[in-house]
């Protein structure tokens, strides 16, 4: 029907052309009337430019919603051509295809927006290092590893020759274990890399995933299955090892109060029951010695709450102060904002934080004013850090990781169970442990929650 109107409009148009052409040509050949003529060739000169226009509209509006499609000018509007008998149907096609690129378009940015906040909501970090070396940090979580610029490749030495390293060997497809140091502390990192290729250049993505939690844990339950089996095999050994001793050596008394002074077999009965009751006194000590460590063997559950810290602060202090008077040790307590507070296990956190403070006050027995910092403060991300620092001798960069392990420690009667269960408590919280070196050239402990 569309089609119809506007071969009626040309046909129209063009007999009124004719008929005015028609009429000058009679003026020409049979009068005189040269105004008229003139007048009638204008009509005709007029016609002719509104029949070419009526007859390229079509056109024109095609070639304006091309445009608009090239230009993704989804603005554009044809309810003029809609409304027109002629071309309705043209029209209204042309606004039903915009529409839906408007929809689309509406739908691809909403997609984006999404997709944008999470990435920048991923714990994950993620970088772009495109082939000229180039890199960039893709969402918060890189931002904050990274604590810094990082515009190329080559500045991955400031975070270790061997992070530079493994991240340059790093193969699409591939994952690897990196070790990434920072002021902070340093971090284990799962890396995995894939490669895209986004404008004509090729962009390698690499995601960095912090797991120092992860393998802490592990080590700590691997740590726990072998302190479990150790101990139940010696307490099987030693438990009747120690009764019989003491038996033997209860029986050698009895033996010796019913001999004479003078008997020549009483110097070795003697002996015997010295002998006896070392390994007594032996056996019972390694009983105790089992006995404290299977404290790493227990299975810890946090019960969280939220604590404020200037208060568990203010508890430390009086609970440790008759320690510390004696040894003219002073502890400062710092804590910003003073209304810091973490959602910890109170008990745990309490049972954590004596520990690395009777360390501390270890570490500066030997100083004739020690002083130990005990401070709790957020970082850069609003993530809660304590830290323990002292001024002692510190602990030496190739003995850092040492301190965690079980039965390992520097001090003379130690045990090496207090930085072990220090790190166990850590990871019940999905916290982490540091040691690095403090401004007096002593050690700082830090718990990263």
């Amino acid at each position: 029907m569309a089609f119809s109107r506007f071969q009626m409009g040309i046909v129209l148009r063009v007999a009124g052309l004719l008929a005015t052409l028609a009429l000058l040509t009679w003026m020409v050949m049979y009068t005189n009337w040269y105004v008229t003529m003139v007048i009638c060739a204008a009509i005709a000169i007029t016609q002719v430019v509104l029949l070419t226009r009526y007859a390229s509209r079509a056109g024109r509006e095609i070639a304006r919603f091309l445009d608009a499609i090239a230009f993704d000018d989804t603005s554009a509007s044809f309810l003029a051509l809609s409304r027109d008998q002629s071309f309705g149907a043209l029209g209204t096609a042309m606004g039903r295809v915009l529409e839906q690129l408007r929809s689309g378009r509406q739908e691809r940015e909403e997609q984006a927006q999404y997709l944008q906040s999470l990435l920048a909501h991923m714990p994950v970090a993620l970088i772009s290092v495109n082939e000229r070396g180039a890199v960039q940090q893709l969402n918060l979580a890189a931002r904050r590893l990274f604590a810094g610029p990082c515009d190329t490749a080559a500045d991955f030495v400031r975070y270790g020759e061997s992070f530079a390293v493994a991240l340059d060997a790093l193969k699409p497809g591939e994952t690897a274990i990196v070790r990434m140091e920072r002021n902070a502390g340093a971090l284990q990192l799962k890396a995995a890399a894939t490669d895209v290729v986004v404008g004509g250049i090729r962009r390698r993505l690499i995601s960095l995933q912090n797991i120092e939690v992860e393998l802490t844990a592990q080590e700590l339950v691997a740590w726990q299955s072998v302190i479990r089996v150790m101990a139940h095999e010696v307490m099987n050994s030693l438990t009747p090892i120690s009764s019989l001793a003491g038996t033997a050596r209860e029986r050698l008394e009895e033996s010796l109060t019913q001999l004479a002074p003078d008997t020549p077999a009483r110097a070795g009965l003697e002996d015997a029951r010295e002998a006896l009751d070392t390994l007594a006194r032996r056996s019972d000590g390694l009983l105790n010695f089992v006995q404290n460590h299977r404290r790493l063997t227990r299975r810890m559950v946090a019960q969280a709450q939220i604590v404020p810290m200037r208060r568990t602060f203010t508890r430390l202090q009086r609970l440790l102060a008759d320690e510390l008077k004696p040894r003219d040790i002073e502890l400062i307590a710092r804590v910003e904002p003073e209304t810091l507070e973490i959602t910890v296990d109170a008990d745990l956190l309490d049972q954590a934080l004596i520990n690395l403070l009777r360390n501390a006050m270890d570490a500066v027995r030997d100083k004739p004013s020690g002083k130990i910092l005990l401070s709790a403060s957020q970082d850069a991300a609003g993530r809660p850090i304590i830290t323990v620092t002292d001024n002692g001798p510190g602990i030496p960069p190739d003995q850092r990781e040492k301190v965690f392990v079980p039965f390992y420690t520097t001090k003379r009667h130690g045990s090496g169970v207090g930085l072990t269960l220090v790190r166990q408590i850590a990871a019940v919280h999905g916290a982490s442990v540091s040691i690095l070196d403090s401004e007096g050239g002593g050690a700082a402990v830090c718990l990263r929650f």
